[in-house]
């Protein structure tokens, strides 16, 4: 963009050199000579105008599209850390359900544990009771 801009000068300066030797050598009267300086330098400006209005335009379109190109990055990274965040809720979610469930069992077999040996002290008993 810095070597566009210098060779835009350089073109300028060359056209603006270029025109005042013309003007200089010409066999024109004066007011004919000040009509084509003040024309040359109407279009001059004219040109000068248009292309600024071009590299504004490119430079905004550049930054639009840096803006858009970051928006949808930062999206994206968004969107995965939610996706990750949902994993891991899940993952949480599934361990906690097997550790209850495995906690049940555990709880099942104490209380299982525990009527086999009410069990069989009421079958002692009743032993004892008949044999006496």
């Amino acid at each position: 963009m810095k070597n566009e801009a210098k060779i835009i000068a350089a073109l300028l300066v060359g056209a603006a050199a270029g025109a005042a030797l013309g003007i200089l050598l010409a066999p024109d009267k004066g007011d004919e000579t000040r009509k084509d300086i003040t024309d040359f330098f109407a279009e001059l400006m004219e040109a000068t105008k248009e292309k600024a209005q071009a590299k504004a335009s490119n430079i905004k379109d550049y930054g639009n599209n840096v803006y858009n190109n970051a928006r949808s990055k930062f999206n994206g990274i968004v969107n995965g850390a939610s996706d990750y965040s949902d994993d891991a809720v899940d993952a949480a979610k599934a361990k906690a359900n097997d550790v209850a469930d495995k906690a049940k069992d555990h709880a099942h077999d104490a209380v299982d544990h525990a009527k086999a040996k009410v069990k069989s002290a009421a079958n002692d008993a009743n032993d004892a009771i008949q044999d006496a």
